[in-house]
């Protein structure tokens, strides 16, 4: 079974730095996108980012400029790397891939990790 387990969430204050990270496992063939989500409260589930296997990325307006998203595939690993915070990121973030297991193609969600702005 691939799961998807991310880190590096917590309180920080506005203007402040966070780096997420989420790592899939399991038996994979091979990941193509990868991508960050994000759930505020009383809010829709928004893409945040998302990158390709080959590099290739996009972002929400909201966070261009501020965040930057990246991935390692000998580790099966994407980041978020998150800067200049505000209130407003305030969320849980999920991560999420288009993961190949030995029989099928998945699409697999993290269990998410709550972020907090707030001074």
């Amino acid at each position: 079974q691939v799961q998807l387990v991310e880190s590096g969430g917590g309180l920080v204050q506005p203007g402040g730095s966070l780096r997420l990270s989420c790592a899939a496992s399991g038996i994979i063939r091979s990941i193509n996108n990868m991508a960050w989500y994000r759930q505020a409260p009383g809010k829709e589930r928004e893409l945040v980012a998302a990158i390709t296997s080959g590099g290739s990325t996009n972002y929400a307006d909201s966070v261009k400029g501020r965040f930057t998203i990246s991935r390692d595939n000998a580790k099966n690993t994407v980041y978020l790397q998150m800067n200049s915070l505000k209130a407003e990121d305030t969320a849980v973030y999920y991560c999420n891939a288009d993961v190949k297991d030995p029989y099928r193609y998945l699409e697999v969600w993290g269990q998410g990790t709550l972020v907090t702005v707030s001074s």
